[in-house]
């Protein structure tokens, strides 16, 4: 007879077992922790040497220790070249190269606390995150240092190292490789760190303004790492999964920036404990990243759906053998169901997987894997277990399951806070719990279904439409790999229902909208629809940016007199 969760949890979580939970007062709260984590991030790098591989990048291969030794150079300079103390900000922005892992590894070891700096921003944004953070230290690329050098306004006391690039004539800086060579004897300078000292900043997707930075400790951010192994073996114990020794090295497909929460956390760190591989590509391309996981026998993939969606599709008649691929899937915007059944049937081998989770809960959250996957393609999946969730009413009344809500959120792995917003960050709180924002409703087994956020609702003539509704309609379509809905102000009805498609092929809008009318109400059927072959813009948590697709088309569907709030 299978173990249901609880059971499982009850079993390898007990006491003298690797995974051992108990409570412990942070920050002024009782919250389950791991009794054997490391303590810090830097115990975390230090535990986990070795020879095998860690990053591969091009006809780059550093091992763990190369990473740590380069590491090891970087922050001796940190502290004697640059006055790099504990608690000071070090800016990281650039491309997945190696140097934005050293980087972090270097400025999380001596305490300061490392800040990941959009690389898409343009030199606005730039300035406004080096004036928001106040870095005393910033390490970027060729990229990067060309929008810095457009930078107004930049603290004078600001100091740069470049990486892969040519000196700018407008901006003083090092080169990276010059400082390690200054170092190159050095070893890895001794700070005293707590578990519950900041490690980082990293950036909100910014839908409702410029973004706000997300300060964790180390503490949130290895329990987080913890308890996505735990998942695994909770798995195993309820007898859903089933462990498989491979006669090779294990390895993670880097999709996604690092300086996102899923890049940083679930792919790169992720991979320590377990002694994975990295693969990290220049950028996205489907054929270089299928060339890749053949070449390094890649086994995981943790990525947006449409990012999942091109490996699956060009993967079905690539000449690249796939067969090291387990598992497939990652968090954001939820998969349509077909997505989640063509993982299923991709390969015996290869099993599906998604979860929820925030930058401010450090990516963690709800999960979900294999054939509670399949049978449950529209969930996000099972609450972790060192975190506890509700679903509460406008007025904040606990609702009982299959009732919808905003998410609420506690635990181990919260961030501290928003960097320089304290009535943000008290805002975000009702006591101890955090407003997600976002709607849900929880089945009676526990599994969580994301329903949207509070602010995407469509008021049409004086009906409440759900954005998410729509949009999971129309990802049923088998031309559909993306869609977000929107509101479009109009003078009858206050909106209409607008929708952007990322789609294989132009679809006929008379045969969509039939398509819908089996699955929609009259008054959820688009008036407007925009199609396009690219994917949906995404912010820097991964999240579709509505209201930035929304405008483009207002503008594409000649509405520009149209005046949107």
């Amino acid at each position: 007879m299978r173990k249901t969760r609880a059971e499982a949890i009850t079993t390898v979580c007990a006491p003298g077992q690797p995974y051992e939970l108990q409570e412990l007062a942070v920050h002024g709260c009782r919250h389950r922790v791991f009794v054997n984590a490391p303590q810090t991030l830097h115990d975390l790098y230090r535990d986990n040497l070795s020879d095998l591989d860690f990053i591969i990048y091009e006809q780059q291969r550093l091992t763990f220790n190369d990473v740590y030794q380069q590491a090891s150079m970087m922050a001796a300079a940190m502290v004697t070249d640059f006055g790099i103390e504990k608690g000071d900000r070090v800016a990281i922005s650039m491309r997945n190269y190696p140097e934005w892992i050293v980087a972090f590894y270097a400025a999380t070891s001596i305490g300061a606390i490392a800040v990941a700096y959009n690389a898409l921003w343009n030199s606005g944004d730039l300035a406004n995150g080096i004036l928001d953070a106040s870095p005393k230290l910033i390490i970027v690329d060729q990229e990067r240092l060309d929008r810095l050098a457009l930078c107004e306004g930049l603290p004078p006391s600001l100091q740069v190292v470049r990486t892969r690039a040519l000196e700018n004539d407008y901006i003083f800086s090092l080169n990276w490789s010059d400082v390690l060579d200054a170092h190159k004897d050095s070893v890895m300078p001794e700070v005293h760190l707590y578990p519950d000292d900041n490690a980082t900043i990293l950036y909100t997707s910014g839908s409702t303004g410029f973004p706000k930075g997300v300060l964790s400790s180390h503490r949130a951010i290895i329990n987080a790492l913890l308890s996505w192994e735990l998942d695994e073996c909770l798995l195993i114990e309820m007898g859903v999964h089933t462990s498989v020794n491979l006669d090779f090295q294990r390895g993670m497909l880097l999709a996604i920036p690092l300086f996102h929460v899923s890049g940083l956390f679930v792919s790169c760190l992720m991979c320590l404990r377990a002694q994975r591989k990295l693969g990290c590509l220049y950028k996205w391309d489907t054929e270089s990243a299928l060339a890749l996981i053949e070449q390094e026998r890649l086994t995981v993939c943790s990525a947006p759906s449409a990012i999942t969606g091109d490996i699956i599709s060009a993967g079905r008649d690539s000449v690249h053998d796939l067969s090291s691929l387990r598992v497939i899937g990652g968090g954001g915007m939820h998969r349509a169901p077909k997505q989640v059944k063509s993982i299923g049937e991709f390969s015996d081998l290869l099993q599906p997987h998604t979860g929820w989770g925030m930058t401010e809960t450090n990516g963690l959250g709800v999960g979900i894997f294999g054939n509670h996957y399949l049978e449950r393609p529209g969930s996000s999946g099972l609450c972790s277990a060192v975190l506890d969730i509700r679903v509460v009413d406008k007025e904040g009344h606990v609702l009982v399951s299959g009732e919808s809500g905003e998410l609420q959120i506690r635990g181990t792995t919260l961030f501290n806070g928003y960097w320089n917003q304290p009535d943000a960050t008290t805002q975000a709180f009702d006591g101890e719990w955090f407003r997600t924002g976002d709607r849900a409703t929880i089945d009676e087994d526990g599994f969580v279904y994301i329903n949207g956020r509070f602010k995407e609702l469509i008021i049409r003539g004086g009906e409440n439409i759900g954005c998410g509704a729509i949009e999971d309609a129309i990802l049923e379509h088998k031309d559909v790999i993306e869609a977000a809905a929107y509101g479009i102000p109009d003078d009858r009805l206050g909106e209409e229902i607008g929708v952007t498609l990322y789609v294989h092929r132009e679809i006929d809008e008379g045969q969509l909208r039939k398509f819908l009318s089996k699955k929609l109400a009259v008054f959820e059927i688009p008036r407007y629809i925009v199609q396009q072959n690219k994917p949906l813009i995404r912010g820097d948590t991964e999240k579709i940016q509505r209201r930035q697709v929304k405008l483009e088309a207002i503008k594409s569907l000649g509405l520009s007199s149209i005046k949107d709030d």
